[in-house]
């Protein structure tokens, strides 16, 4: 088969990279490109652990060809930090013990950050609802929902 070369914007910095046709976004990050933050928990889109920003968008970027990425920008957990600074939503999940085994807690912390993008005041069911798509074996979710309420009001800087 032939590659399908693709030039886009990730985390800021413009990438280009060679891929099959029907390889997903997930494996052109963490096989071709080596940003490994993005799990693989399903391979269905229904476990939230491969999530990234797509255009503004979050995706599961498992359903997502790498080839689509074409021209595109894409925002993964590896673009958060700004060098040694975390992010508030990092260093609000350290705080509040919001992860454990650390599978599902990149997909977390990029679908809060998206929330807080578009609601920086989320309420409790709101941010319940934001996360939904999400799925977490280890920690239940009040320690993550707490984490997000407080890293909103820092963000916000109450």
């Amino acid at each position: 088969m032939a590659g399908v070369a693709v030039s886009t914007t990730i985390n800021g910095d413009h990438v280009e990279y060679l891929c099959q046709p029907d390889e997903t976004l997930l494996d052109v990050l963490r096989d071709r490109l080596g940003l490994t933050g993005a799990k693989e928990g399903c391979g269905t889109g229904d476990c939230g652990a491969c999530s990234v920003i797509l255009d503004n968008r979050l995706v599961c970027s498992c359903l997502v060809l790498g080839a689509e990425a074409e021209g595109r920008q894409v925002e993964t957990i590896e673009g958060m930090a700004h060098g040694d600074q975390l992010h508030p939503l990092q260093q609000k999940f350290l705080e509040h013990a919001a992860l454990q085994c650390g599978i599902c807690t990149p997909g977390f912390l990029i679908a809060a950050k998206d929330l807080l993008a578009k609601n920086p005041s989320p309420t409790e069911e709101e941010i319940r609802f934001g996360l939904a798509g999400n799925l977490c074996r280890c920690t239940g979710y009040d320690k993550i929902v707490r984490a997000v309420q407080d890293a909103a009001n820092v963000m916000k800087g109450a």
